[in-house]
């Protein structure tokens, strides 16, 4: 199965992704699900398991860039279901770190160089900056972008009836015809339907920020167990190498988490705009910068 696993991720390298995704996407989608339940229940090598860590790293800032471009959040109606299945992919990478690194404390280059390089070898550094990381993400993004979509969902839909009774008037007084009529209340649905899943999908971004403590709290006592008991480490010895790892398994799942999560505010935050070629960034800067003698 490894064996297989490798040789689909060497497959789908290169220009070839596109094509692929593009002609089978549904195929790809269920493979890929496929595969995140496989990573839980089969042990993947440190090398794939590095390999995982890349995409879900890439995959987390290309949703981010989506996202600052989008100019409606009715543009990225798929991030709620995309929401459940990086979530899904982040707690299988997690699961497939801790069994590497309690059984053969060796969980792959990018683990090590994050628990060593990024903290400088000290677990007690590292273990502040994951608390640090988890703090800012759990209590300032995600319960900021829980509120927010909470609060969407709940105007969203109160002000459907009269979004509904302005549309069947302006196609009444012949402001619009019947088709335009038709598109406007399946964006009215769509936009309600979008806010109602970003209310409970937020859970899975609470979910995984509580989880990813968990597990990092039982990599190391785990670690200090097995490399005491069963290795003859030293306390210190013991501590040292599986806090190290624990921690750099951590910040590689955090900050994927942290990305996805600043991903959910922005959507979640976001004022629809009746221009279609605008992005944040352009409105960003032509309301800060439209009066200039506020900056002057």
């Amino acid at each position: 199965m490894k064996v297989f696993l490798q040789r689909l991720i060497r497959t789908l390298s290169g220009e070839r992704v596109l094509s692929i995704i593009n002609t089978s996407s549904d195929i790809v989608l269920a493979m890929f699900i496929i595969t995140l339940i496989m990573m839980i229940i089969i042990p993947v090598s440190p090398g794939f398991l590095d390999n995982l860590i890349a995409i879900n790293l890439t995959a987390s800032i290309g949703v981010l860039m989506v996202a600052i471009y989008i100019s409606k959040a009715v543009h990225l109606s798929i991030f709620p279901s995309l929401l459940l299945i990086t979530t899904l992919f982040r707690l299988g990478i997690e699961i497939s770190a801790t069994r590497q690194i309690l059984l053969h404390a060796d969980a792959g280059h990018i683990i090590y160089a994050f628990g060593n390089f990024v903290v400088g070898g000290n677990f007690v550094v590292g273990g502040i900056i994951f608390l640090i990381i988890t703090i800012v993400q759990f209590i300032v993004v995600t319960k900021g972008a829980e509120r927010v979509a909470e609060v969407a969902a709940r105007f969203t839909l109160d002000a459907m009836p009269g979004k509904q009774m302005s549309i069947d008037a302006d196609m009444r007084s012949g402001v619009i015809d019947a088709n335009q009529a038709r598109d406007l209340r399946l964006a009215l649905t769509k936009e309600s339907q979008l806010y109602g899943a970003m209310d409970g999908a937020m859970k899975f971004v609470k979910g995984d920020v509580i989880a990813g403590i968990v597990i990092a709290v039982i990599n190391i006592i785990g670690g200090l167990i097995i490399g005491i008991a069963m290795h003859g480490m030293t306390a210190l010895e013991a501590a040292r190498t599986y806090s190290l790892l624990s921690i750099g398994g951590g910040l590689v799942a955090q900050i994927p988490s942290l990305l996805i999560s600043l991903t959910a505010g922005i959507v979640t935050t976001r004022v629809s705009s009746d221009k279609k070629d605008t992005n944040l960034g352009k409105e960003i800067s032509g309301q800060l910068l439209n009066q200039p003698k506020a900056l002057m």
